[in-house]
């Protein structure tokens, strides 16, 4: 495993805002976040220097912004009220924009953007609010519609979601139709436009020439019924959490792979490195993403039981561990993504974020090598607009040292002691059943990847192979 990072996060206002011609769905941000966390690192650079107190990280905009319907007649109105609509089905990456949407994780944005919010994510990665306050915001949130959708439309101003099944799901209101310009949007987003992007392929090539935006409204919160629902907690009931648990810092690790002991030891000594800051009660926010991924990742609902593993044989302290799933679908997109993913969690109340080789990054598609730097993602979250207070202090490189018989941070007075396994490596072993080297992993964890790569039906005209659900 490569060097890793950890970084905490907060935003500033900043110069002008909107022309008032421009419709958005920003609002004004009440007030500036204290400073005190960036005190706390000036003088808690010494073990047991003091304490630091702290409240979780103010949202962006100031609220966490909430777009499902109250409970009760209301609801039952709206879900009487789409009817009467134009009516745009949704694919299952749209739903999950919908949840994200929804719950605020990507605050202020109240809906699918209209075209101001979409032209500034594609060219700044950012949203400057009315009162002239920047907000980050790396990639697109919008909703394509077709040629026929559109003229289906015409002049009405709200349309009807409707889910898979032809229920109402939300409404969109105040609309407004732009073109969608799909090579401008790909080229911004991933920085190229090779063939084989997984996120293009799924949501983008296929999609309509129009994007359509608007305040939304939804009718109730979205559910999969899958197993895993009372893993997907929204920012609001993370925060609820923390505030039960006493938090006095949130520290956020996204995954979309397996937890192995490497990413245990860095997590844990996140939390070592906090508490001598002077924090009383860190608390780990594990993450994983839980959207759309791409076809040989391994499914969320193995992760999920190889997560609770890690967390029952004691690899991660279930006291100081709050493991929850992020709605968002992946796109792959390097630097930009990881911008993304860093402000989601702000919104859910994480003040630090670690941050590792090459976040959100893939191979490039055609070529044999990483479509994107390795190390560009954590420097861009330096500098990234909307986050100029993301400060990242940088770990050693962790890998198994043969000698301890575990994962350590890479000691370069000895390499040889030490063996990289990468997540290549580590599927092979698995997929083979063949056991990696004693404390690579937890063994309940392991045989829970094992047992996945087993579940793999038989491919069929070299297509990929689909897993049995857990």
């Amino acid at each position: 495993m490569a060097s890793m990072a950890i970084s905490f996060s907060n935003s500033q206002a900043l110069a002008q805002p909107f022309p008032n011609s421009l419709k958005t769905h920003l609002r004004n941000r009440p007030r500036a976040l204290s400073p005190n966390l960036s005190a706390a690192l000036g003088r808690g650079r010494g073990r047991g220097r003091g304490r630091v107190s702290c409240g979780l990280i103010e949202p962006d905009g100031g609220r966490l912004v909430d777009l499902v319907v109250g409970e009760g007649a209301a609801r039952e109105a709206k879900r009487r009220e789409a009817l009467g609509f134009p009516r745009i089905k949704l694919s299952r990456i749209d739903l999950e924009w919908v949840q994200v949407l929804s719950e605020g994780w990507a605050s202020p944005l109240r809906g699918f953007m209209r075209e101001p919010e979409f032209l500034q994510t594609l060219h700044f990665n950012s949203l400057r609010l009315a009162d002239g306050s920047l907000v980050n915001m790396s990639v697109p949130i919008v909703l394509a519609i077709d040629d026929a959708q559109k003229r289906a439309i015409g002049n009405r101003t709200k349309v009807a979601l409707l889910d898979a099944a032809n229920n109402p799901v939300a409404i969109l209101s105040d609309i407004e139709i732009y073109k969608h310009n799909k090579e401008e949007r790909i080229a911004r987003t991933w920085g190229t436009t090779a063939p084989g992007l997984p996120y293009v392929e799924e949501a983008i090539t296929k999609a309509g020439n129009w994007l359509i935006g608007g305040d939304l409204e939804v009718i109730e919160p979205i559910k999969y019924n899958d197993g895993l629902d009372h893993y997907r907690l929204s920012p609001a009931e993370l925060r609820e959490e923390f505030d039960r648990r006493n938090a006095d810092a949130v520290f956020a690790f996204q995954l979309r792979n397996p937890v192995h002991n490497g990413h245990a030891l860095l997590m844990t000594d996140t939390r070592r490195r906090l508490l001598e800051m002077g924090y009383r009660n860190p608390i780990l926010l594990l993450h994983p993403l839980g959207g759309y991924t791409k076809a040989d990742d391994v499914p969320l609902s193995w992760r999920m039981k190889q997560h609770e593993k890690v967390l029952e044989e004691g690899v991660l302290d279930p006291e100081t561990t709050v493991v929850a799933i992020f709605p968002s679908p992946m796109h792959y997109a390097g630097p930009t993504e990881v911008q993304w993913h860093a402000k989601a969690r702000i919104n859910a109340g994480a003040n630090f974020y670690i941050v590792g080789r090459d976040p959100a990054g893939m191979s490039h598609p055609t070529e044999k090598r990483d479509l994107y730097d390795a190390d560009h993602g954590k420097k861009v979250l330096s500098m990234a607009p909307g986050l100029e207070r993301l400060n990242i202090l940088p770990f050693k490189v962790a890998a198994y040292d043969k000698t301890k018989n575990k994962m350590d941070f890479f000691d370069p007075s000895r390499k040889d002691d030490f063996l990289f396994i990468s997540g290549t490596k580590m599927r092979n072993l698995a997929k083979n059943q063949e056991n990696p080297p004693d404390g690579f992993m937890c063994p309940g964890g392991w045989k829970v990847l094992v047992e996945y790569y087993n579940s793999l039906a038989p491919s069929e005209n070299g297509k990929p192979r689909e897993a049995v659900p857990v």
